[in-house]
């Protein structure tokens, strides 16, 4: 079996270097073949994006310039209607249908699994790989502590010699960023240098996509 593809997905509103690092760091602790960035068309568990879907599709495109295992990948914002992770990875699984797949969730996503639409489906397409914080311990009671028991591991191994069903917890460096503490410092009049690729930057200033929210 080749090497695990992973799927990173996320609104991306502005995508910027938390975002990155983590990907960089689970590319390289997985030994992935390459990371999918798939930024969402019309996420069912968030407001609308600010900035509209070509213009975050693009903001991917520049940040991933020079990793040539990072993939800008735009499936959701093709489809119509919610964007459920489940079709998605549906949708991977009928192009990869012998390839582990490696759906790459942050700690706040991971715990929210539960009310995700057919969340138990997701182990059956995918192994689920969650970035936390060093020192933060999985559940063990309830819906996910269940998952755990049933389903974690703390091989790497057992993510590629299988296409789906593991979930696997690692340790990355939190970058102290987010996308919605970003877009406040714009409408403030402050300068995302050093928080996101200068590419980016040059985006968000050129089309004023988040200025413009406060008017």
């Amino acid at each position: 079996m080749s090497e695990p593809i992973g799927i990173f997905g996320g609104t991306f509103d502005p995508i910027h270097y938390g975002h990155l690092r983590t990907a960089f760091e689970l590319w390289q602790s997985l030994r992935l073949a390459q990371v999918r960035f798939l930024p969402t068309g019309d996420p069912p568990h968030r407001d609308a994006s600010l900035a509209p879907p070509a213009l975050r599709l693009q903001m991917v495109q520049a940040a991933i310039v020079g990793q040539s295992v990072f993939v800008a990948d735009d499936r959701e914002m093709r489809r119509t209607g919610l964007s459920y992770s489940v079709d998605t990875l549906l949708d991977l699984r009928r192009e990869y249908p012998e390839r582990s797949l490696c759906l790459l969730l942050g700690m706040d996503a991971f715990l929210g699994m539960p009310h995700w639409h057919r969340w138990r489906e997701i182990f059956e397409l995918a192994h689920v790989v969650v970035a936390h914080r060093p020192g933060w311990k999985a559940p063990i009671t309830g819906p996910l502590g269940e998952v755990m028991v049933d389903r974690g591991t703390g091989s790497v191994r057992d993510l590629h010699v299988a296409p789906a069903g593991r979930v696997y917890v690692h340790a990355v460096t939190q970058l102290e960023i987010s996308s919605t503490e970003l877009r406040q410092l714009i409408l403030a009049g402050r300068d995302l240098r050093y928080l996101v690729p200068d590419a980016v930057r040059e985006l968000i200033m050129g089309s004023g996509c988040y200025a413009r929210r406060s008017t």
